[in-house]
C-alpha cells in the first residue's frame, strides 16, 4: 500500500507523520508533496518521508491519496491532477465543505473517502469522522480507517450531512475548548494568580474533568450536581451561566460552523 498526502500544511502533516509512524505501510516510506521550496527543503530532513515537488512523480505511484490542502484551493488542484489519476485509486479528502460528488467530478474518480479531522490529531487525540462513495468497497474503508486512527480515533458516519455536523462539534471544537479555556486563564490572572501558576490551575482543571467523564458513565449534568451543592460556590458560578444563557450560545455556536459547513459544500 503507497500513500502519498497533497498538501503538508498542519493537518496534512499531522496525518502524514501519523501514518509514517505507524506499522501500516510496511516499511514503505509515505510520499508527501508540497509546492512550497520552504516545506520541501524541511520535510526532506526526515527520514520516513518521500517528498515531492513535482506531482507528476508520486501521484501515479499511489494507492491512497489524502488530499490536504484548503478548500478553497481544491478547483485547481482538480485542473492540474486530473490527467494523473486512474479509476482504481482511493481519494481521502480532509477539506472543509467539498462534497464527495465535487471531488468525483473534479478529478473523474469514483473511489472517495470524504473525512473531518480535528486539530487535537497532532498530539495523537484526535477525532476524525469519515464517510464514503458507495463505489469504495469494506476492505477499502477498513483500511482508510486504519490510517485515520494513527491520529488518534474514528467515527464512520452514514452520510454527508454528519460530516457537516462533526465540524460543528469535533472539527470546530477544539476552539471553543481553547475560548474558555482563556476566558478562565484571564480570570484567573485578574484574581492575581501568576502566568504559569493560571496555565497550571486551568489546564489540570480541563485534563482532570476530561478523565472524570471518559472514566465513569455519568452524564455531565450529573457531574455538575456532584460538584454543585446548593448555595455553594459552584452553584453561584453554574447560576450565573445560566442567567446568561451561556448553553444555548454555546449551542448556537455549534450550529454556526454547521451551517458554514454546508455553505461551504455550495460554494
Amino acid at each position: 500500500m503507497k500513500v502519498l498526502v497533497i498538501g503538508a500544511g498542519n493537518m496534512g502533516l499531522t496525518y502524514a507523520e501519523g501514518m509514517a509512524k505507524s506499522s501500516l505501510l510496511n516499511h514503505r516510506n509515505l510520499m508527501i508533496f508540497d509546492k512550497s521550496a520552504e516545506v520541501i527543503t524541511t520535510l526532506s530532513k526526515i527520514d520516513h518521508f518521500d517528498v515531492y515537488d513535482d506531482i507528476e512523480e508520486c501521484l501515479p505511484k499511489a494507492d491512497i491519496v489524502f488530499i490536504a490542502v484548503k478548500p478553497y484551493h481544491c478547483d485547481s488542484l482538480f485542473e492540474e491532477i486530473r490527467h494523473l489519476v486512474n479509476d482504481q485509486q482511493i481519494f481521502v479528502s480532509l477539506m472543509a465543505g467539498v462534497t464527495i460528488d465535487k471531488i468525483q467530478e473534479g478529478l473523474d474518480v469514483k473511489k472517495v473517502v470524504r473525512s473531518m479531522p480535528n486539530l487535537p490529531a497532532q498530539v495523537g487525540k484526535g477525532v476524525t469522522s469519515f464517510t464514503e462513495a458507495e463505489e469504495v468497497s469494506r476492505v477499502e474503508l477498513l483500511m482508510v480507517r486504519n490510517l485515520l486512527d494513527t491520529t488518534g480515533a474514528s467515527i464512520h458516519v452514514q452520510t454527508e450531512n454528519f460530516i457537516d455536523a462533526s465540524t460543528g462539534i469535533s472539527g470546530s471544537g477544539p476552539a471553543y475548548v481553547f475560548y474558555f479555556m482563556n476566558s478562565m486563564l484571564e480570570a484567573a490572572l485578574k484574581m492575581g494568580f501568576s502566568k504559569n501558576d493560571s496555565k497550571v490551575l486551568v489546564s489540570q482543571t480541563f485534563e482532570g474533568a476530561v478523565k472524570l467523564f471518559n472514566e465513569s458513565d455519568l452524564s455531565p449534568s450529573t457531574w455538575m450536581e456532584r460538584v454543585a451543592s446548593k448555595g455553594g460556590t459552584t452553584r453561584a458560578a453554574l447560576d450565573s451561566m445560566d442567567d446568561n444563557n451561556v448553553e444555548e450560545l454555546i449551542k448556537d455556536a455549534a450550529y454556526a460552523a454547521f451551517d458554514r459547513a454546508v455553505e461551504l459544500g455550495k460554494e
